[in-house]
């Protein structure tokens, strides 16, 4: 099931770009959306090594530190995915909590984008020539940063393959790209629903 969820929180302008008069999924379908999150925010910090004290500032920055009080708050909302290992600290994502990694997901994409538009240009250049990404220092640096913390936090039990892994960044890599626009926030949003709903 699926409900409406109106403004109601002193969050909402800064949640504003989300369209949140919209329709958001239940509780089985955000178990897709904590994944989904989680897997985003890993792709910005391989991509861009940034730390957990950057999400913080972006927190921050975004009037969204309520929610995203400190490094122990942000464990705990990035262990809600339930890929994660272990279950010791896991909380459960609530909708006004997925909207704030949101955000701060394209905050920190916006922050970097001339990296992310840089690392595609590159992968466009090796499409072309057929060589593989990995032979790209920029590109192969990214993409086992990526695939050795996926491995490195994931439940062994739900590990891909490392072909579908290194699918799985450079997917990201690219959605990224279309994350750090100015309209940013309301695609992610409208994509985590989707990709949720039909899951």
């Amino acid at each position: 099931m699926t409900s409406t969820i109106a403004p109601t929180t002193a969050l909402d302008s800064s949640l504003d770009a989300l369209s949140l008069n919209i329709i958001v999924p239940d509780a089985e379908h955000l178990d897709n959306i904590k994944t989904q999150l989680d897997l985003v925010l890993l792709a910005i910090e391989s991509i861009t090594n940034i730390s957990s004290e950057a999400m913080l500032q972006a927190a921050i920055d975004l009037g969204l530190e309520t929610i995203v009080a400190d490094r122990v708050s942000l464990w705990r909302l990035r262990q809600s995915n339930p890929q994660r290992k272990g279950q010791s600290g896991r909380k459960k994502l609530d909708v006004e909590e997925a909207r704030a990694l949101t955000l701060i997901s394209c905050h920190l994409a916006k922050a970097h984008n001339s990296e992310i538009r840089h690392a595609i240009a590159l992968l466009e250049q090796l499409t072309e020539q057929n060589r593989a990404p990995h032979q790209d220092p920029i590109l192969g640096d990214y993409l086992d940063k990526f695939q050795n913390t996926y491995q490195d936090r994931m439940d062994n039990a739900d590990l891909p393959t490392p072909d579908l892994l290194t699918h799985l960044a450079l997917k990201l890599l690219i959605d990224l790209l279309f994350y750090s626009s100015s309209q940013g926030s309301r695609r992610l949003w409208s994509a985590l629903l989707d990709r949720s709903l039909i899951s």
